[in-house]
């Protein structure tokens, strides 16, 4: 691929613009700053843009450990994105693969590729989604059967799938929520049916894709091709 070319794929820049900055010294190939529009790149080169690597065009799937306080929308008047926690390029063109509550953290999955979200997101593919969940309130002996046959939420005509339910610590009213669908404030509304709140809510799993443990409040990264096909 022309480097040109490929600069407008990557940054979204015209062929005029793209010209304009390799005439600047901004743009190098393998350490080496290029001006030549002309020359071919191809998956094995390491091209650059004001120090900042461009891999080459195509779907991008990343992993975002998401903090409380943000949304998982591209703006919004009361809360920060959590877009504004990614340092990549071409960012209108990304989307999150299943939001979050502004006050609920963990794993959140951001891509450029509808099909592959669509499979997270679609009721029908059945994606499995593990939260860590505390209750205001002692954890219920029949919980766990509850949700196993079905909770009718408020304003809803049918049960919620089954649910898994694993407690974790009763003291801290503790436990691990394993569901199949991805409703309106789902888990929350689930525990508010059963007489209960939910405290803090955390997801830890989407499908097979487990929270990087290394990744701190507000850190992200690539997803690994294991990680992207076992989405399916």
């Amino acid at each position: 691929m022309r480097l040109d070319k490929f600069l407008c794929e990557t940054l979204g820049v015209t062929r005029r613009e793209a010209t304009i900055l390799l005439r600047r010294g901004e743009v190098t190939v393998d350490g080496n700053v290029v001006k030549v529009a002309s020359i071919k790149v191809t998956e094995a080169s390491r091209v650059e843009w004001q120090e900042r690597y461009l891999p080459m065009p195509g779907p991008r799937y990343f992993m975002l450990y998401k903090p409380e306080g943000f949304v998982c929308s591209h703006e919004d008047s009361n809360n920060p994105t959590a877009f504004v926690l990614l340092d990549e390029v071409n960012m209108d063109k990304l989307h999150f693969a299943g939001r979050l509550d502004v006050d609920t953290t963990g794993l959140v999955l951001i891509t450029d590729d509808g099909q592959w979200s669509h499979r997270i997101t679609s009721p029908k593919h059945k994606c499995e989604k593990t939260y860590r969940v505390w209750l205001e309130d002692a954890i219920g002996e029949d919980y766990a059967d509850q949700l196993a046959q079905g909770i009718q939420l408020r304003n809803e005509k049918e049960l919620t799938l089954p649910a898994k339910m694993e407690v974790v610590d009763f003291a801290n009213n503790e436990l691990l929520l394993t569901i199949s669908e991805g409703k309106y404030h789902q888990v929350k509304r689930m525990f508010a049916a059963l007489g209960n709140k939910v405290d803090q809510l955390h997801r830890e799993s989407i499908g097979r894709i487990q929270l990087d443990e290394t990744l701190e409040p507000g850190e992200y990264r690539a997803l690994s091709n294991e990680e992207i096909a076992s989405i399916v």
